[in-house]
């Protein structure tokens, strides 16, 4: 299997459990900023469990020598810029990372690996803003609130055409606010915790009034694995389909805090601010898809997730000064 972003936090957990069922993963990763030192931690967190290759998915001849080396049944293109609010910032790094890298993916594998399987990760970012009603994946998608979430839409749409046009075989995930340990420092998650244990200011936009349907790693790993041994294809004429893998329980990001607050043991010191533009107001996501076609419970645990995300992160104390120093 070739895997792309194994550096990251969902590439971590992916060839983590990948490798630990037996399968040989080529994982390659460009290890850019933010957090550089935090995704090395995490590569030597797996070792020799997997051949790493630096590489970067959007230089489209260096990622199609490495399709046509690996010759992979099953690639796993999880590569990307993450978050909305860079995106303001930083768009042409978004549009090559994100779209360009995605189509060098369909491209290197129409090339050199026609008869293989593509994974890609998506995001309910794809959704807009709305602000009630759960997500499902036949919704209508073409308002994006930001440009993380049109460069989504638009890999989406790509491997559309490429399964249509070429047969090439293709699971998008629309992932929803993912959590666990080694995540990303500047999430919710681990932006909160490390703010109660260690006496930091907490930004709460809007007072903590935006819904999140935060969703467990390990639901998201589960999501991938399945598929990769057997990915469901109804319609036999398109060989693409999409699923939304989610908690399915929408909780504001004020509860987040207070859950926060209790496993830490300690109040954070809070400042109100108002939402950055593009922040979506509510995020709820329909796993049901999902679950008829792969069994798939995933889980709406979230107080469960934080009493584990904090218990890791006050044994992580070498991961909290990496995170710092990016």
């Amino acid at each position: 299997m070739l895997l792309t972003g194994v550096a990251g936090f969902i590439g971590f957990h992916v060839a983590a459990a990948l490798a630990a069922q037996g399968h040989e993963i080529v994982g390659l990763d460009n290890l850019a900023q933010p957090y550089r030192r935090l995704k090395q931690a995490r590569l030597e967190q797996l070792g020799s469990s997997i051949c790493f290759v630096p590489a970067d998915v959007a230089d489209p001849e260096r990622f199609a020598a490495l399709v046509r080396d690996a010759a992979p049944d099953v690639v796993i293109h999880l590569a990307a810029r993450a978050g909305v609010r860079d995106s303001l910032t930083a768009p042409f790094a978004y549009a090559e990372a994100n779209e360009i890298g995605h189509l060098a993916v369909l491209e290197a594998m129409r090339r050199h690996a026609a008869e293989a399987l593509l994974i890609y990760a998506s995001s309910s970012a794809v959704y807009g803003v709305r602000h009630d009603a759960r997500f499902q994946e036949i919704d209508r998608a073409d308002e994006p609130a930001s440009l993380y979430a049109a460069t989504k839409r638009a890999n989406e749409l790509a491997s559309f055409a490429y399964a249509r046009l070429f047969g090439l075989r293709q699971i998008g995930l629309r992932l929803f606010t993912v959590y666990g340990e080694w995540g990303r420092p500047d999430m919710a998650f681990w932006s909160f915790a490390d703010a109660a244990l260690n006496g930091r200011e907490v930004a709460l936009h809007d007072g903590g009034a935006a819904q999140r349907d935060f969703t467990d790693i390990r639901d998201v790993v589960a999501a991938v694995t399945a598929i990769a041994r057997r990915p469901v294809f109804p319609d036999r004429k398109l060989p693409h389909r999409i699923y939304n893998v989610c908690g399915g329980a929408p909780t504001s990001v004020a509860e987040l805090l207070s859950m926060i607050e209790r496993a830490c043991g300690r109040r954070a010191v809070t400042r109100v601010t108002s939402a950055p533009p593009g922040d979506a107001p509510f995020t709820a996501g329909d796993s049901s898809r999902l679950r008829a076609d792969y069994g798939i419970p995933t889980s709406a645990d979230v107080a469960g997730g934080v009493e584990r995300f904090v218990a890791w992160l006050r044994n992580a104390p070498e991961a909290m000064r990496l995170a710092r120093e990016n």
